[in-house]
């Protein structure tokens, strides 16, 4: 089997591969580049290709997913309000510093 064969996968591990590699694509990487990092994902999850029947059984990790949220900040603050929070404490920070000067 060479190297880039995707024989050894199971159906529902291609479909993941194209979901995520849409979802690159869709934030402007690269077609290629988009597709590396769909397949690896894959096998960092999974493990690999699963159809030989040896790997079998074992749990998906989903840490990739698990990552993506945070990394993305969803149900976390807009930007404007973290930029309005980081100037409130410069403020604070900067009257105290004068207050014990």
């Amino acid at each position: 089997m060479p190297r880039g064969d995707k024989s050894a996968y199971t159906d529902k591990q291609k479909r993941k591969a194209e979901h995520i590699e849409k979802g690159y694509e869709n934030r402007g990487v690269p077609e290629n580049e988009a597709e590396s990092r769909a397949w690896a994902t894959v096998n960092k999850e999974s493990g690999g290709g699963h159809k030989s029947g040896s790997g079998r059984g074992h749990a998906e990790t989903h840490a990739s997913a698990a990552r993506g949220g945070h990394r993305a900040g969803h149900g976390a603050e807009s930007h404007d309000a973290r930029a309005e929070a980081a100037r409130k404490g410069w403020e604070t920070r900067r009257k105290n510093a004068e207050a014990r000067r």
